[in-house]
């Protein structure tokens, strides 16, 4: 695998205008990662562990970063953190909500479950690129993410 898709994002998200709008931002920020894009939480367990349609990935990295959303069909995003931070594989996966939620329950429940940010989604475009852009920048230029392996 190329060192490009070894720095995908991981987009999980069911609301098609949200995704259009956040491929719309990451393009419009010259954020250049490939970007994978889930519709609920059960299909990005799916993807990370390789199971299921994504039985194929076996073996392929994990994405660099996991964009979640916290209302999702399925299992939501709360679900997706606890699986996430419940397997070795994944504990150390930078993840960032990003959700229209305002409610500060839906933040504390998301640090206590191991998100790494919490970003609400603004609903102005410039706004959004901006944050996007700012996401991005962060995340995947001046972050040090963990090693692939960590030792038990």
């Amino acid at each position: 695998m190329s060192n490009e898709e070894s720095k995908a994002i991981l987009l999980v998200e069911d609301n098609p205008d949200d995704v259009a709008l956040t491929l719309r931002a990451f393009k419009r920020s010259h954020l250049m990662n490939p970007l994978v894009v889930v519709r609920d939480g059960v299909e990005a367990l799916d993807f990370l562990f390789a199971r299921g349609a994504y039985a194929d990935r076996a073996g392929a990295p994990l994405p660099t970063l996991v964009i979640l959303d916290l209302k999702l069909p399925k299992l939501d995003g709360l679900g997706v953190l606890q699986a996430l931070r419940a397997d070795a594989r994944t504990a150390l996966l930078p993840t960032v909500v990003l959700t229209s939620s305002k409610e500060e329950q839906d933040v504390v429940s998301s640090y206590s479950f191991g998100a790494n940010s919490y970003v609400r989604k603004p609903v102005d475009f410039i706004e959004f690129v901006e944050a996007v852009k700012l996401l991005g920048l962060y995340w995947l230029a001046l972050n040090q993410i963990p090693p692939r392996s960590i030792s038990p």
